[in-house]
């Protein structure tokens, strides 16, 4: 038996956005991961949308963020990794609305340590993009470096200039 490329959601929603479509999914209860499409796509373009209560409110404030009217998010969400990853993310989850953090700082707030390419791993692996804000980690100098998908930095910078704007 072969093994599937990856998990079909049970749950899966398509949400338009200024910086491209978002795919949101759900195992019922929480909301796992959210993405922004590529070159176009999704990676669940595919599949049949099936909605949910926690999706469908993680949609709502995805659109109230977007329209400037929430600074932040509150949907229950759960994400799979390891525990170096799961204490970044706790850390990213900290960093305000129209606020940035260096790699480094984020590390050494969250983990006891500046190893900036560990947390950078760490940050590039969020499943849950804008609702743990990893847009928000830059370089040391401030530069606005990776982010989702080919137009990631392009992204990174639209997100960076809404909060700033907004704030």
């Amino acid at each position: 038996m072969t093994t599937p490329p990856f998990d079909i959601p049970e749950y899966l929603a398509v949400v338009s956005s200024p910086i491209g479509r978002l795919e949101l999914t759900s195992e019922g209860h929480t909301v796992t991961s959210v993405t922004v499409e590529d070159d176009g796509a999704l990676l669940h373009d595919d599949l049949p949308r099936r909605s949910n209560d926690v999706l469908d409110e993680a949609a709502a404030q995805l659109c109230e963020y977007f329209d400037g009217a929430r600074r932040d998010f509150r949907v229950p969400v759960s994400a799979n990794g390891t525990a170096f990853q799961r204490a970044v993310w706790d850390g990213l989850s900290l960093v305000p609305y129209g606020s940035v953090i260096s790699y480094a700082e984020l590390g050494s707030n969250a983990v006891g340590t500046r190893g900036g390419r560990a947390v950078g791993r760490a940050v590039a692996a969020n499943p849950l993009l804008l609702l743990i804000p990893s847009h928000r980690v830059v370089s040391a100098s401030g530069k606005v470096t990776g982010f989702a998908g080919s137009q990631g930095v392009k992204i990174k910078r639209w997100l960076l200039e809404h909060e700033l704007a907004a704030a």
